[in-house]
């Protein structure tokens, strides 16, 4: 069977990556795989979408709904 060894380590500066290989010897040949990790991508928007986004998340009152909340709220202060 085939062995396989896995390592997380740093980038060292000048984009360098040491490793230490185990039950190897000098002039062994390895096959070494770099899998970078994936880095989120900023869709950059609109401001006109940006207003759509958060209108379409909200639910829209008439101004009547609206004065009876006030209303109710202000005769919630008072008791």
């Amino acid at each position: 069977m085939q062995e396989a060894l896995h390592i997380t380590t740093k980038v060292l500066p000048g984009n360098k990556v040491e490793i230490s290989v185990p039950n190897s010897a000098i002039g062994d040949t390895v096959d070494i795989f770099v899998i970078l990790p994936e880095k989120p991508t900023s869709k950059r928007r609109s401001i006109i979408e940006l207003i759509e986004q958060i209108r379409s998340k909200q639910t829209f009152r008439s101004a009547e709904d609206i004065d009876k909340q006030l209303q109710e709220e202000r005769e919630a202060w008072d008791s």
